[in-house]
């Protein structure tokens, strides 16, 4: 007879106990955190926070005082609105270009003490993208520190390998110095993942990561050919954020220990470790983000809905020596994990209100036990949920408002 192994029956305990018999969110992520923090130094590279799959401000606060940083990664223009007043001394990079509309917007919204030509950088992903953005600089008065895409691989844009990459990148340097009072450079952004995720059938990631770092190299030298007193700006960061060349995400951050290319790496999803970043890169971390949800029924036997002889039989095939469970909720981007053997119903279908699971006969489920999922991403789920429940050593030691747009 069979429920739950220790980890996940302390954590069953402290929820009772708590009276959460809802579909909850817990995270319990101090382990990822150093894990991450001890790579960090010894590659001698900076961490920035990727706020879209960490979308709570009390649970960035508190991986970013036991990680020592102040740098967020922001995808999302009501998000940046929101990093900015809460965060008024954070270090800011857009993490994908923003529609200009949506960059005045921010400068509409804006209140409290940060300072955008101190602390934000916009990612810029082509010359008529920075032609609207110097346009709107010109317009309202203001000075845009301009980070550049690269392409190093992934081909999503930005400035592209090779030659026309390189006259591209020419461009843009040449545009960003004739308007110095209105645009800053600042650095380079070059996300690589598909060396993790690309087929072995392309090549080992440590030579898919030297090749891509290899064309981040090949821009930097560039601006320090080219342009020497944007680079020498860019480093003095007199008024403006410091030179910043980020790189890496969670599938690929600890490949970086030995290149001496980027200066930060960026790190979100890795510190929850979903399902989808089962990676032999992230070996090292733990699954720290799970669902928990109670059961609502138990209805012994599997049976199909439907009379007659077809649905008979193929409910005793189809539930041999399984149990089914009705739970709270359901239909999440996430598969069951505790007890082992829960599995959804392909049969029976899926249901956001009351959704089937299937237990192994012997599995002592009742009414009102926990049901743990394991999400299959972050920043979709992290929002479904209301706050998130911090766990630390099996206790509840918390609860994280999430974001909503400002």
């Amino acid at each position: 007879m069979t429920i739950h192994d220790a980890y996940f029956a302390q954590l069953q305990a402290a929820l009772l106990e708590e009276g959460e018999l809802r579909p909850r969110l817990i995270v319990d992520l101090d382990h990822n955190i150093d894990q991450a923090v001890a790579f960090a130094a010894r590659a001698g590279k900076a961490l920035r926070l990727v706020e879209k799959s960490l979308p709570s401000f009390e649970l960035l606060d508190y991986i970013a005082r036991r990680a020592g940083t102040r740098r967020l990664m922001s995808f999302h223009q009501p998000f940046l609105t929101l990093d900015a007043r809460h965060w008024p001394d954070a270090d800011i990079l857009l993490g994908k270009p923003m529609p200009v509309a949506l960059v005045e917007r921010f400068y509409q919204s804006l209140t409290g003490d940060f300072e955008p030509q101190r602390q934000l950088q916009w990612l810029i992903d082509s010359p008529e993208r920075l032609e609207q953005y110097l346009g709107l600089a010109q317009r309202l008065g203001l000075r845009l520190n301009v980070n550049l895409e690269l392409d190093v691989g992934l081909h999503r844009g930005g400035v592209p390998q090779g030659r026309a990459g390189a006259l591209m990148l020419s461009a843009l340097l040449q545009r960003i110095a004739q308007h110095p009072q209105h645009l800053r450079f600042t650095g380079f952004m070059g996300y690589e993942p598909h060396v993790m995720m690309l087929p072995r059938l392309f090549g080992e990631p440590e030579r898919l990561l030297a090749q891509a770092m290899a064309t981040y190299q090949a821009r930097v030298q560039q601006v320090q050919r080219e342009a020497p007193a944007l680079w020498a700006q860019a480093l003095a960061a007199d008024g403006q954020p410091p030179l910043t060349l980020n790189t890496a995400g969670s599938p690929t951050y600890r490949l970086h220990e030995q290149e001496q290319v980027s200066n930060e790496l960026a790190l979100g999803s890795g510190l929850l470790k979903p399902t989808h970043f089962d990676l032999p890169s992230l070996a090292g971390h733990l699954p720290a983000l799970f669902i928990a949800t109670p059961v609502l029924k138990t209805a012994g036997a599997f049976t199909l809905p439907g009379a007659g002889r077809l649905p008979a039989l193929i409910s005793r095939l189809a539930g041999r020596g399984k149990q089914a469970l009705f739970i709270y909720g359901g239909n999440w981007l996430a598969d069951p994990v505790s007890p082992v053997g829960l599995k959804a119903s392909g049969l029976y279908g899926t249901s956001s209100n009351q959704q089937v699971l299937l237990a192994p006969a012997e599995t002592a489920l009742q009414v009102d036990d926990l049901v743990f999922l394991r999400p299959t991403q972050s920043e979709a789920v992290l929002l479904q949920f209301g706050d998130v429940l911090a766990v630390r050593a099996g206790r509840v030691v918390g609860r994280w408002p999430v974001f909503a747009d400002a």
